[in-house]
């Protein structure tokens, strides 16, 4: 990794990653122009922030920040120890599935006996957070980039499985169907190293184009 693709994301560089991507790519500086610039979008780093991911996969974030803030308000304060004590039963009622409760749990367990340092995680490289990550059960390469790309802030990261990226990618293309996340790689090689930016443009514009329908009635 290069100095400034180790080196997180800030207001300023986002604004700067923004414009020069602007500038080499039409697509992204039409949806730009159209929207506006896209949010920084950070996270905070710990436990409580990746089982929010966990609950993330495959589903709304509608129906996970749902899920996530009753675990929050039947545990207060997050911790490993607090979500191990509750029971299967517990979980299902929050909004937990089985598969997902299983891997919650597995996650609390590496943080409570140290097998994963989730506050070192900063100080790796993108291939060693990988790792570290996707060695727990159900953290798979979109989980451990979604936690690249918002909590450690990598300017790199890009999701190429995540479905709304490669929808909004679809729309602003007019691409006849979602590209394949082999697809979704290789489109992004154009933006490195801010590909973690270009995917913040699509999202913005994918949300934004969603909710401009919405207030159209249709």
């Amino acid at each position: 990794m290069t100095s400034e693709t180790r080196a997180a994301l800030t207001e300023k560089t986002l604004a700067i990653a923004v414009r020069r991507l602007a500038a080499r790519d039409v697509d992204l500086r039409t949806t730009v122009e159209r929207f506006g610039s896209p949010p920084l979008w950070d996270r905070p780093s710990g436990f409580s922030t990746l089982v929010h991911i966990i609950l993330e996969q495959q589903v709304s974030l509608a129906s996970a920040a749902a899920a996530f803030g009753r675990l929050e308000a039947r545990l207060g304060t997050l911790t490993p120890a607090g979500f191990l004590e509750l029971t299967d039963a517990e979980l299902l009622g929050i909004g937990f599935s089985r598969q997902k409760a299983r891997y919650a749990r597995a996650l609390a367990s590496a943080v409570e006996d140290a097998t994963l340092d989730i506050g070192g995680l900063g100080a790796l490289d993108d291939e060693a957070v990988e790792r570290e990550l996707v060695a727990l059960p159900g953290i798979g390469p979109w989980t451990a980039t979604i936690y690249r790309l918002m909590v450690l802030r990598r300017p790199d990261a890009w999701p190429a499985s995540d479905i709304a990226l490669a929808q909004s990618l679809a729309e602003v293309r007019g691409l006849a169907e979602r590209p394949s996340p082999g697809d979704m790689l290789a489109i992004a090689e154009t933006w490195r190293p801010w590909r973690a930016v270009a995917a913040r443009i699509l999202w913005h514009g994918y949300l934004e184009t969603r909710a401009e329908r919405r207030r159209n009635g249709r």
